[in-house]
């Protein structure tokens, strides 16, 4: 798996300076050997791989996302890639398991991530390192969901100038990044 892994890696196209630094400390981490995957839970081993699954409706130039309730973020839908488990696979299980709806990926991107992060954890766990896959769907606000409320605080459909960055926000860190980069993709 790490091969397939480095292979989705090696794909990934980065926008900014961030992403070329973090796609190269990420190639070093596989060529490295490490464990990818978490294998115990909360943090072990503390950087591990997670798939975003970003509901995108481009259309009506939004994204759905969830204010999840140990992250303290309003971030998209995902989680940890169990091991054996391609990339992609743990996208569409994700947005299943948190949303109950069975998405496309958007054609724009098909089933490869559009961007890679490198994050340190905040909220009620134990701190640690993701690096994320960040995968693109194709969603409307029209399609109904059942969002897991044990998860989340509340689900909703934002537009893109309504997510942004900065002191005051709750917003993943990255989730502007990936709305430029998304968006621009056509």
């Amino acid at each position: 798996m790490n091969d397939e892994i480095r292979a989705l890696v090696v794909e990934i196209e980065a926008s900014d300076a961030q992403e070329t630094d973090d796609l190269a400390a990420t190639l070093e981490w596989i060529d490295s050997g490490a464990d990818l995957y978490r294998t115990a839970k909360p943090a072990t081993p503390p950087v591990h791989l997670v798939a975003y699954s970003v509901l995108t409706d481009p259309d009506r130039e939004a994204v759905f996302l969830v204010d999840h309730r140990d992250a303290g973020l309003w971030l998209p839908p995902g989680g940890h890639i169990e091991p054996g488990e391609p990339a992609a696979g743990a996208a569409t299980r994700e947005i299943l398991e948190e949303l109950s709806i069975c998405p496309q990926f958007h054609p724009a991107a098909g089933p490869k991530p559009v961007m890679l992060t490198i994050t340190q954890t905040v909220g009620r766990s134990v701190p640690h390192t993701d690096i994320s896959l960040w995968f693109a769907f194709s969603g409307s606000e029209s399609e109904p969901m059942q969002p897991d409320p044990g998860e989340f605080r509340e689900t909703r459909w934002w537009r893109l100038d309504e997510v942004r960055h900065g002191p005051d926000t709750r917003f993943e860190p990255n989730l502007p990044r990936f709305i430029g980069k998304f968006f621009a993709m056509g």
